[in-house]
């Protein structure tokens, strides 16, 4: 199997990754268009999920530091705190509470350019070894 970085659902999703320099603490920023609106003009939920999702995928893999790994999400709890429109600036930070050989511990905080807190999520991830 062959890995693209940065991989196709980060490009899709427009999301860039900021700062990767502390195993298990990664940065993102992305910039929601027209595309990801709901019917009422806010971001969809799902999106914002989405994006909290591939951060703290990429913070578990981090904090494995030379272990080639890859992670599966095992079921994911959002908070959507305020709404989010087309055009706002936004900035994910995920960190790894926890992390072991098979299981990590990671939570997200999503906040618009204003530094306010518009989401958060945490997730366990399985750890897998790749070949």
């Amino acid at each position: 199997m062959t890995f693209q970085v940065p991989p196709n659902c980060d490009l899709t999703l427009g999301l860039t990754c900021t700062d990767k320099t502390v195993p298990g603490r990664t940065e993102w920023a992305v910039t929601p268009d027209e595309r990801f609106a709901n019917p009422a003009g806010l971001v969809q939920g799902g999106f914002l999920a989405a994006i909290m999702d591939s951060a703290m995928g990429a913070s578990a893999v981090t904090v494995q530091r030379e272990r080639r790994v890859s992670v599966s999400n095992t079921g994911m709890r959002v908070s959507f705190v305020r709404p989010v429109r087309p055009g706002d600036a936004l900035r994910c930070v995920a960190t790894v509470l926890k992390s072991g050989r098979s299981v990590a511990f990671v939570e997200a905080r999503l906040h618009d350019a204003t530094g306010t807190l518009v989401a958060t999520a945490s997730s366990a991830y399985v750890i897998k070894a790749r070949e």
